[in-house]
């Protein structure tokens, strides 16, 4: 079997998803179609070659519909023979594009694939497009589902972690962030955003806030109480989890992850295509995993999934190097850390998207680039990346460089 490797990663800046962040007046096709731009240039292939793109997208609607990966390749000027295609995965899209792109590679049928992602939620909204589970009554009933928040804060609760608890990782997160980008750790993948003279929009991730303090933080209010105890969601869980008194409310908008536009790319392929193009390989795919978890508490999916990847590829959590785990909210990292009995000093050492942003679609294939580019500045060996993921999911991916 053929080993599938990374050969380029990169990113968008990421931009407040408001109407006054700066990416707000970047069409999501030009997002994306600015980055294959970037990534011709960079590799100076023909992009003839490209067998297909794959991107992840969690709402595909407006802007971001109409199979936004071709319509992207056909803006960026790429051959016409490029196909595309839009996945989701909800917020595991990006490092699922990355999976399928590698799983393809290694069974020999294709060559050479773009994966990524895309979501700009300044202009396609969050839950802008209601699926069946949230507006059918008796599939409600049946199914149980509650908001990320709710959810979040439900896992807080079954894990002890207190509003000081998850305030001060979101600290961490931020003062790590803040410190990587001062000191240029995420200058080798990161692509600044341009408008069609050239001149740039946002060079640097808009959200990140060096002087965030507990002390800050905990004058916050929690941002899905109302939601849990007036919209009845707190009941639903409680049906679920009849053990607890009631749902303790400790995540705000300081201590989730933030609501960002951006965009990501992987450039992933076989080995002899890389030496046919003259691309010299960063990394190759070691392992890939997906799993189902309890979905009325819904976030609890990186553990288990990386605990599969780890098993199909044969190694153990003390063989990785470094770890990134999305900050979806707080208590899910606080959740992997306990369950995996990591070091914290191996996980997210330079922030995640409690500070920098979660631009749903994009997000997973951002975090490869940033592990890929600290394992090489550290000259380190081996990392894993995992995402929990909206309805009970999670996923997994191991990769080593070369």
């Amino acid at each position: 079997m053929k080993e599938a490797f990374i050969y380029d990663a990169l990113r968008t800046p990421r931009g407040k998803g408001r109407q006054d962040g700066a990416l707000f007046e970047v069409n999501p096709v030009d997002l994306l179609a600015g980055l294959m731009k970037a990534m011709e240039r960079r590799t100076g292939i023909d992009t003839s070659q490209i067998e297909d793109a794959l991107i992840g997208c969690v709402m595909p609607y407006g802007e971001q519909g109409g199979c936004i990966a071709k319509t992207a390749a056909l803006r960026a000027g790429w051959d016409w023979q490029v196909p595309g295609v839009q996945l989701d995965r909800y917020c595991g899209s990006g490092l699922e594009a990355m999976n399928i792109a590698a799983q393809k590679v290694r069974s020999g049928w294709e060559d050479l694939i773009v994966a990524g992602g895309v979501e700009s939620m300044s202009r396609i909204a969050m839950g802008g497009a209601p699926g069946p589970r949230d507006t059918k009554p008796e599939m409600v009933f049946q199914l149980k589902p509650v908001p990320t928040g709710v959810a979040a804060d439900l896992l807080a609760t079954l894990d002890g972690h207190t509003r000081e608890d998850v305030d001060q990782y979101a600290v961490r997160s931020q003062q790590r962030a803040a410190h990587a980008r001062a000191n240029g750790y995420f200058s080798k993948s990161l692509e600044p955003v341009r408008d069609a003279n050239g001149l740039t929009i946002l060079s640097e991730d808009e959200l990140i806030r060096p002087d965030s303090s507990v002390e800050k933080l905990g004058q916050l209010k929690p941002s899905f109480q109302a939601m849990g105890e007036l919209g009845g969601f707190d009941a639903l869980a409680q049906m679920k989890y009849p053990e607890l008194d009631r749902i303790r409310h400790v995540h705000t908008g300081g201590n989730s992850s933030g609501i960002v536009d951006g965009a990501s790319l992987l450039l992933i392929g076989s080995e002899d295509k890389g030496r046919d193009l003259g691309l010299k390989p960063r990394a190759r795919v070691v392992s890939v995993a997906v799993v189902g978890t309890e979905p009325t508490l819904m976030l609890a999916g990186p553990a288990p999934a990386s605990r599969l990847a780890l098993k199909k590829a044969g190694l153990r959590i003390e063989d990785i190097d470094l770890i990134e785990i999305n900050e979806a909210f707080s208590s899910v990292v606080l959740r992997f850390l306990q369950e995996m009995q990591v070091d914290p000093e191996k996980v997210n050492v330079n922030g995640g998207a409690i500070a920098m942003g979660h631009p749903l679609g994009a997000t997973g294939a951002m975090l490869v680039g940033t592990l890929l580019d600290e394992l090489e500045r550290r000259n380190l060996r081996r990392g894993l990346i995992t995402l929990c993921v909206a309805g009970g999911m999670g996923i997994a991916t191991i990769i080593e460089r070369v």
